[in-house]
């Protein structure tokens, strides 16, 4: 039988897609949170179209991240690249530096309105997290299986590819989760200059001041930063299991 939180994260699931493909179904809840004769659900785009736009912005993003920092990080546990380390860190901590709506304000002049400006945004905002995952991923291996790898004649790549990484792929994941959580909801800031996400439903809620509108936004952000969460989180503690295995 489901466990109480598994039963939760499915009727979580059900009572999203059900809301993305029939939002006419949820009228009758909202009606009491907006004023008369406004619409109570979303009707200037599609919820699920927004969603899904939504979603890719996320993953493109978080994929750029991620292949930056893990890069960096491989780098910097390298016997060569270790110097760089401070640089590295300086590096990844820019987008924590910089709020996103200043990223936006800057990338706005030089790449336009759009989706690529929220890019740059999300994928600065991802790079830490990541990188400090994979770096302590990559720096608190098991010493004797290090050793294992090579007395047994591996050369550098190989013991990187078919050792290391696979060891420290559970805590990456971690870094990956943080990010993509974070960019889930940084990602409705990037409606402020035209990009298709869900913060165009919040932002038509705070200009025709519907707090269905906002509501819905908000509900439809959160539900998928729980969903994804756990669904990673899984993920990690199986490949966790494997890894000590």
């Amino acid at each position: 039988m489901p466990s109480l939180p598994t039963l939760l994260r499915l009727t979580v699931f059900v009572l999203l897609l059900a809301f993305l493909l029939q939002p006419g179904w949820f009228e009758p809840l909202l009606n009491p949170l907006v004023q008369e004769n406004a619409p109570a659900v979303y009707n200037r785009g599609s919820l699920l179209w927004l969603t899904l736009l939504h979603l890719r912005t996320v993953l493109v993003a978080t994929f750029a991240a991620t292949v930056v920092a893990v890069s960096l990080a491989i780098l910097v546990t390298r016997d060569a690249g270790a110097e760089f380390l401070p640089l590295s860190r300086s590096l990844v901590n820019i987008g924590q530096t910089f709020p996103p709506v200043a990223v936006l304000a800057l990338a706005v002049p030089i790449f336009g309105f759009g989706e690529k400006p929220t890019l740059i945004a999300l994928f600065l905002y991802g790079l830490l997290p990541i990188f400090e995952n994979a770096l302590t991923g990559l720096t608190t291996l098991p010493p004797a299986v290090i050793e294992a790898a090579r007395g047994a004649g591996m050369t550098e790549r190989q013991r990187l590819v078919q050792i290391e990484l696979p060891l420290a792929l559970p805590v990456i994941l971690t870094g990956i989760r943080l990010s993509v959580v974070i960019s889930l909801a940084t990602a409705t800031i990037g409606s402020t200059v035209a990009a298709k996400t869900l913060g165009e439903v919040i932002i038509a809620g705070l200009q025709s001041n519907n707090l269905a509108f906002v509501l819905q936004g908000g509900l439809i952000v959160a539900a998928l930063a729980v969903l994804i969460h756990d669904a990673l989180q899984a993920l990690e503690r199986a490949l966790a299991g494997r890894t000590r295995a």
